[in-house]
C-alpha cells in the first residue's frame, strides 16, 4: 500500500507543479517551491500522520516529482506525459533511490531521466503513427 501511496504523489506531484506554473501563471520555480513548502511544512508539523516510511518519503517524492512538472509546455508538456514521467520517477525512487546517495542532485537527475524518458517514448510512438 505504501507504494501506492508514493506512485500517486509523483503524479500529483508533477501534475500540480505544471498546472500551477502553466496555469495560474506563478512560473516554474514558484510552482515547484510553493507546492513543496506546503508539502514540507505539512510532514514537518505532522511527522505521525502517516507511518514514518510515507512520512518521510512523500515530502521527498513530491519535491522531486515537482521538478518534473517544471518543463516548459513548449516542450510538449501534457498532463498524460507528465502523469507517466510521476509515475517513473516514483519508481525509480522506490527501488533505486539509494543509489543516487552522495550525487548532488539526486532528485533532479531521477526527474531527469524520468521526463527524458517518458518524452522520448512519447516521441517514438508519435513517429510511429505517422
Amino acid at each position: 500500500m505504501n507504494y501506492v501511496i508514493i506512485i500517486m504523489v509523483g503524479i500529483i506531484g508533477s501534475v500540480f507543479t505544471y498546472y500551477v506554473n502553466e496555469h495560474l501563471k506563478q512560473g516554474a520555480v514558484r510552482a515547484s517551491a510553493l507546492l513543496a513548502l506546503i508539502v514540507g511544512l505539512f510532514f514537518y508539523l505532522f511527522p505521525h500522520v502517516l507511518n514514518e516510511y510515507l512520512s518521510k518519503s512523500i515530502p521527498i517524492v513530491f519535491i522531486g516529482t515537482s521538478f518534473i512538472g517544471m518543463v516548459d509546455s513548449h516542450s510538449k508538456g501534457s498532463y498524460l506525459r507528465l502523469a507517466i514521467a510521476g509515475i517513473l520517477f516514483s519508481i525509480i525512487y522506490i527501488y533505486k533511490a539509494k543509489f543516487f546517495n552522495g550525487f548532488g542532485g539526486g532528485l533532479g537527475t531521477m526527474a531527469f531521466i524520468a521526463l527524458l524518458t517518458t518524452m522520448t517514448i512519447s516521441n517514438v510512438i508519435s513517429k510511429r503513427k505517422k
